[in-house]
């Protein structure tokens, strides 16, 4: 039965080529456009790291007071980063299995060929546990020990793409990078790794980095180097003294700070820690907070706003797309009355009209679903071209994607054609004969 209720679809597209064509496109249009936004925001509210998600952890902690939160007249959240007196004695404590404290550096790189001009290099100032906490992969070589904080030793682990510029994509290990003035011996050349969104440098730098970080310097020894902030910073009271000593003796927030913790117990037994820290530290009650991965991408709003928007717009086009499908199916179904007359009149059931009209539908769905595919792929290469190049992966095209386009639009043009078909299925029989 369903074979002939498929030569029957089969029949009725080609009577029609125009109105068939028109709706395929409809519907191919219409799925294009909202897959191409659904897999924006899809990217942007993902796991980025989902080896491990469960036991990362952001603590923060009111440095400042409950006059700030008066004068801003905001929500009674602690700041989401953390100034240098508090992040140096939580990397002291060391209560956490892995630690890091981390902050946006921008130095200037002396090559040692002659040929490649001295430049500037986007970067991180982390702890030495930043690496294993983040099961960062590396190309040569590796990251530096606790030991080597501790010594503010003059090392630095450099991209995949930093190392092809400078040594041709040869093992670097044990070379000398002039940063800043000072000398500094590789230790590590970092493999492919980039997680999306770069978790680890919200809300200093953003989630969407412009450029992939080039070089990761020691913590302390960026601090002795007075290496400077080029992220953001917060500052509820203006610093006393001036200068880069003066900075960091203020209360400003400026440092991100992430923990590993391997069990929900050990996370509990972190936040009592960091609620007795606060209570030693500060003269207010202890206001303190401790988010998980995803609680902390969903504090800061990353798949928020224009992504989210973008989402509804994707099911605006989608819907304005299905109505004009409906409209175009409607037609079709009704000029077709007389033929849907004499059928129920020669004993055929609803059911039978139910099924031949949405058997024709799911055909339409189908062709949609195959037209939808290279016009996603096209809108995905479109953005592409219009993003900057930190923001590309956003459109990455893969086989779920397809899949999912397709699925959709089957689907989408089923539910479009309910109506359409129930109209058909309702035709008088006697009113057919009579009129014809």
């Amino acid at each position: 039965m369903i074979g002939y209720y498929f030569d029957l679809a089969l029949r009725s597209l080609k009577r029609s080529p125009g109105l068939t064509a028109l709706m395929v496109l409809s519907i191919g249009v219409g799925v294009a456009l909202a897959m191409s936004t659904w897999t924006l925001e899809h990217l942007m509210s993902g796991d980025p790291f989902p080896q491990k998600s469960a036991e990362i952890y952001f603590p923060t902690i009111d440095m400042w007071g409950p006059a700030a939160h008066a004068k801003a007249s905001n929500s009674n959240d602690p700041p989401d980063l953390l100034d240098y007196g508090t992040a140096e004695a939580l990397l002291r404590d060391h209560r956490a299995t892995y630690q890091a404290a981390v902050y946006a550096v921008i130095p200037t790189l002396v090559p040692a060929s002659s040929d490649v001009h001295p430049f500037r290099e986007f970067g991180f100032a982390v702890s030495g546990e930043f690496f294993p906490m983040l099961d960062v992969p590396f190309r040569y070589g590796a990251g530096w020990s606790t030991a080597a904080d501790a010594a503010r030793a003059q090392v630095v682990v450099i991209s995949g793409e930093l190392n092809d510029k400078l040594f041709g994509g040869a093992d670097s290990v044990g070379k000398v990078l002039r940063i800043d003035g000072r000398e500094y011996q590789v230790v590590g050349v970092l493999g492919d790794w980039q997680p999306h969104p770069a978790f680890y440098a919200i809300p200093s730098v953003g989630a969407l980095l412009q450029n992939s970080p080039g070089l990761f310097v020691p913590f302390d020894t960026a601090i002795a180097a007075q290496m400077p902030d080029d992220g953001g910073t917060d500052c509820f009271k203006s610093p006393e003294d001036s200068g880069f000593a003066g900075f960091l003796r203020s209360s400003c927030a400026w440092i991100s700070y992430l923990v590993q913790l391997d069990s929900p117990a050990a996370a509990r037994r972190y936040e009592n820690y960091l609620t007795g820290f606060a209570q030693q530290r500060f003269s207010w009650k202890p206001n303190v907070r401790l988010y998980g991965l995803m609680a902390w991408l969903d504090h800061m709003q990353i798949a928020q706003g224009t992504f989210q928007f973008l989402k509804l717009v994707g099911v605006g086009l989608l819907i304005v797309c299905l109505v004009d499908t409906i409209g175009l199916m409607l037609a079709k179904f009704l000029r077709r009355s007389g033929e849907i007359g004499i059928r129920r009149a020669l004993g055929a059931t609803r059911r039978a009209i139910y099924a031949q009209f949405l058997t024709e539908a799911g055909l339409i769905g189908v062709a949609g679903g195959v037209l939808s595919i290279p016009l996603t792929w096209l809108t995905m290469l479109w953005m592409r071209s219009k993003m900057a190049v930190g923001w590309q992966w956003l459109t990455q095209i893969n086989v779920n994607l397809l899949a999912w386009t397709v699925a959709v639009a089957i689907v989408a043009t089923v539910l479009a054609a309910l109506y359409p078909v129930w109209r058909a299925a309702h035709v008088q029989p006697a009113w057919q004969i009579k009129s014809n």
